[in-house]
């Protein structure tokens, strides 16, 4: 049995995100139903992350357990040519049979954009949320500087969660403007369910006056959703990267190559 690990791109606005679910397309079905064809039996795969419906990856990472003796660089380019257009895989290569897409993962960043401007963009409303009126990104990165830490993220989890232990420690938070486009960008050993999309949207009322500059400690200590701001639309985020410690030969980052 080998254990290969592909990295994928794919565009979520069709699928009811990564995993499994009856009665709806997801990105798991749609990877595993190709491979199925290629090694001639239905396959486990394993992904890194849950992905919420309409979410996007510009990397996810996932794995692929079979005994086919299909090489890595034909599997790639069979898997492309069986794959709707907004899938795609970038990369495979063979993995310790131990090795775990998620739970061996040391680190993800996710990147949530936004159109900042009066008007909407006609190529740009499913991969960045419309925010009309004017934000400060200077402001902004400030404020997202209190995400940065070990805290308990219980403010900033949705009701449906199915993990307990809500501490997760964000490494690195930057708000940066290019133009009309601003993005969030956040990495952390690991996150909540809709937190992103609750930290991006606690940022835009600071920015509309809706929560007050400097309330963010105050709201991670109070653990209540309630105090947070609203959950940002799916279809501005992006898992953007995904991180792996090395291994027993001295290689790391598996989903970069």
């Amino acid at each position: 049995m080998r254990n290969l690990l592909l990295t994928l791109a794919f565009d979520g606005t069709a699928y009811h995100g990564w995993q499994v679910q009856a009665n709806a397309v997801t990105v798991q079905q749609t990877v595993q139903d190709a491979a199925e064809r290629i090694c001639g039996r239905r396959e486990p795969l394993t992904g890194c992350s849950r992905t919420d419906a309409g979410v996007h990856a510009n990397e996810y990472c996932c794995t692929l357990r079979t005994e086919s003796s299909v090489d890595c660089a034909t599997l790639v380019q069979a898997l492309n040519a069986l794959l709707p257009r907004d899938i795609a895989v970038s990369a495979c290569r063979e993995v310790p049979p131990d090795f775990h897409p998620r739970y061996d993962c040391t680190a993800k960043e996710y990147v949530y954009r936004i159109w900042n401007a009066p008007q909407k963009h006609p190529f740009l409303y499913k991969y960045a949320y419309h925010f009309k009126y004017p934000l400060d990104a200077g402001l902004l990165h400030a404020e997202a500087q209190a995400y940065c830490g070990t805290h308990d993220f219980s403010a900033f989890c949705a009701a449906g969660g199915s993990v307990e232990d809500h501490v997760r420690t964000v490494s690195a938070a930057a708000v940066e403007r290019e133009g009309d486009l601003v993005q969030f960008r956040v990495s952390a050993d690991g996150f909540l369910y809709n937190m992103v999309r609750i930290m991006t949207g606690t940022l835009l009322e600071i920015a509309g006056g809706k929560l007050p500059p400097g309330c963010i400690p105050a709201i991670l200590a109070s653990g209540e959703r309630s105090a947070a701001g609203f959950t940002a639309p799916a279809h501005g985020l992006f898992l953007n990267h995904v991180s792996y410690a090395p291994d027993g030969c001295g290689e790391g980052d598996y989903g970069r190559e």
